[in-house]
């Protein structure tokens, strides 16, 4: 645990008694805070009661008598579609709102910190698509490099719930853009930023403020390197933001598909080639082809951010070529779950937007496709480019039918459930074919979360199998 200073003898509020809000409580006690907590659900409040934490309804009349701090878990809406009533209450107290995120860097630099003969580092990955993958990548590559690194924030442990980073230390962190829109402190040595679609609309207020949460990720603390993909618009205008002439190596773009010229530092894979380039020269090229943990254009994409993030911590190019062929993949990843008489079984449930999903068609030929859930803003617009690569779509969902429709030229059998679908692609695929669930919607219709649906698809593919 990461015991947070600075608010000795003081009373923090903690909003959300999930993971992060439960490990905010913790980490605040362990350094001395006076420590109030709320959640509209019972056992939450329960559990946290069990540790000794004290209960206060935050909304009610005075709730925010005394308190000198609010922490606000990140699936709490603090401004659109709108904001929770305690942080309302809050802003009319005008108690300061944070997270567990502003807290960790607040956290940082403390007793002890200067006898370090190399300060630990904080490498903070987000982006829409692809930042689960970068960030295990970029602590896999390190560890396996011999460096020591934790992994945490949006994936694996809370992020104060790590242990306090040692001499050379690395930190990476996965942050969501609800987790980057709130923060008061974002002070990382190396950010990345893998890409930009739409997503979350409905917690920013549209694609607006959807960037500019990722934005601040980059524009309050200055990182002191930053790595930018650049194949939207976006990426490429907070790239020219950022640096501060052509020559600026503080700046690393990246592109999956598009070679990077200039005197700048380059990272770019086209043809499942990786390539380094800096100061007009090539520096280093990687083949990616056999790399089974990462198959696909988009997975070139996070090789590209993982080895520029790594290069920007002082590894050489061979210790990164050497980590990613130990890479397996992330779960519900482009996850190959079985391969049995020449048909492969892919579980990428990941893949809750259209633009993820056609990257995970795109990374694949002769595709059986298992999709459908509830389909997010903007419906399916977007989904043509793949839609080559499908022989036939195997349509899951409570929105089944609807969501056949919004595949123009596809074969599609509406199956509902996954049981049936997982049943029909296995009588029909042919050796060579590939069986792929990318859903390019949520799964709340059906699932608790994309990952019980994967287990699902899983879990059927291994039973019908015998595996």
């Amino acid at each position: 645990m990461i015991p947070v200073s600075g608010f000795e003898g003081r009373v923090v509020a903690v909003l959300g008694l999930g993971r992060s809000g439960l490990s905010a409580a913790r980490a605040l006690r362990a350094g001395e805070a006076d420590v109030l907590v709320w959640d509209d659900n019972p056992e939450a409040r329960a559990r946290a009661e069990a540790e000794g934490f004290v209960a206060r309804d935050l909304a009610r009349e005075g709730g925010f008598d005394g308190v000198d701090w609010l922490v606000v878990s990140p699936g709490i809406p603090h401004l659109y579609p709108s904001p929770n009533p305690v942080v309302a209450a809050a802003w009319t107290a005008g108690v300061p709102v944070d997270n567990d995120i502003g807290l960790f860097f607040r956290a940082l630099g403390g007793e002890g910190w200067d006898s370090f003969d190399s300060p630990p580092r904080v490498v903070t990955v987000t982006g829409s698509n692809g930042k689960s993958t970068t960030s295990a990548l970029i602590h896999h590559i390190l560890t396996s490099s011999g460096r020591e690194s934790q992994l945490a924030g949006n994936i694996g442990r809370g992020v104060l719930d790590i242990e306090p980073p040692e001499d050379g230390g690395v930190v990476v962190l996965e942050l969501s853009s609800y987790q980057t829109d709130l923060a008061r402190a974002l002070t990382p040595d190396v950010a990345v930023f893998t890409n930009l679609s739409p997503d979350h609309l409905d917690r920013h207020g549209g694609m607006g403020g959807y960037f500019a949460a990722k934005r601040r990720l980059f524009a309050e603390g200055g990182p002191d390197r930053c790595v930018i993909g650049v194949d939207e618009n976006e990426g490429r205008y907070l790239a020219n933001q950022l640096a501060e002439g052509p020559t600026d190596d503080r700046v690393i773009r990246i592109s999956s598909g598009t070679k990077l010229a200039g005197p700048g530092w380059h990272v770019f894979a086209r043809k499942g080639f990786l390539t380094e380039w800096r100061k007009g020269r090539q520096v280093a090229s990687i083949d990616l082809r056999p790399v089974r943990g990462l198959p696909g254009a988009h997975n070139h994409q996070n090789a590209c951010a993982a080895y520029a993030a790594t290069r920007a911590l002082g590894l050489a190019p061979r210790e990164v070529e050497a980590a990613f062929h130990s890479f397996e993949g992330l779960p519900h990843r482009s996850q190959i779950i079985a391969e049995v008489g020449g048909i492969t079984w892919v579980n990428d449930s990941k893949a809750t937007n259209v633009d993820a999903a056609v990257k995970a068609l795109l990374a694949f030929g002769n595709i059986r496709w298992i999709c459908g859930g509830l389909m997010k803003e903007g419906g399916l617009t977007g989904l043509a480019p793949g839609l080559a690569h499908v022989t036939k779509a195997y349509v899951i969902g409570r929105e089944a039918a609807g969501f056949a429709l919004g595949l123009p030229g596809v074969e599609a059998e509406i199956c509902t459930t996954m049981e049936q679908a997982v049943a029909r692609a296995h009588a029909e695929a042919q050796p060579g074919e590939v069986v792929l669930l990318a859903p390019a919607a949520a799964s709340f219709d059906q699932y608790d979360s994309f990952e019980k649906r994967g287990e699902d698809f899983a879990a059927r593919v291994r039973g019908l199998l015998g595996l």
